[in-house]
């Protein structure tokens, strides 16, 4: 089994359990509403939660999102591994539910198989977002710069700490700043 083949057995397998432990847990609120055209274009990962399918990455982590015309989202993730080759990822996401918030997404890198992308927190500006999913397992703090200010990153973390995510183990992709 090549390393992609395992990272999207790895998809499917954590995508299986976080909505066997979303049951169990309580809900999780999201932003009320998203402008997906300002949201679209390059994040730089800051920080996230340890997963499997990120292990090889070692800096260098980004996600592209490009709005299609039928409303759906191209995804493009990528990360530059220890030995310094680019790994990459290409995904598409939908709004969860028509019925729901747009910030409720569903990202599927291996049809039909999906998984929860739900923006959690976002700067008003567009500036940073925080991604997770109601099982609590998976975050990602997002920004459009490479790096975020100190004191900002960890509000931004309490806020998660807060909605029931183990900070405590969270990975930064680069140390944040003091002085941006």
């Amino acid at each position: 089994m090549n390393m992609w083949q395992s990272f999207l057995l790895f998809v499917l397998a954590a995508t299986m359990a976080g909505l066997a432990f979303a049951a169990e847990s309580s809900p999780l609120p999201v932003v009320a509403s998203v402008d997906l055209v300002k949201y679209a274009g390059k994040w730089h990962e800051l920080a996230r939660l340890p997963n499997r399918f990120q292990r090889a990455c070692a800096s260098d982590v980004t996600a592209s999102y490009i709005l299609r015309p039928d409303g759906k989202i191209e995804v493009l993730n990528q990360c530059r591994r220890s030995d310094g080759k680019i790994m990459s990822a290409k995904g598409t996401a939908r709004v969860a539910s028509k019925d729901g918030p747009n910030s409720k997404l569903k990202v599927s890198f291996f049809w039909p198989f999906s998984g929860n992308y739900w923006i959690i927190d976002l700067d008003s500006e567009y500036q940073w977002a925080v991604v997770g999913e109601p099982g609590r397992s998976y975050l990602w703090v997002l920004s459009r710069s490479e790096t975020m200010n100190a004191q900002l990153l960890q509000q931004i973390l309490d806020r998660a700490k807060q909605q029931g995510f183990d900070t405590s183990k969270i990975i930064f992709s680069k140390p944040p700043s003091s002085s941006d």
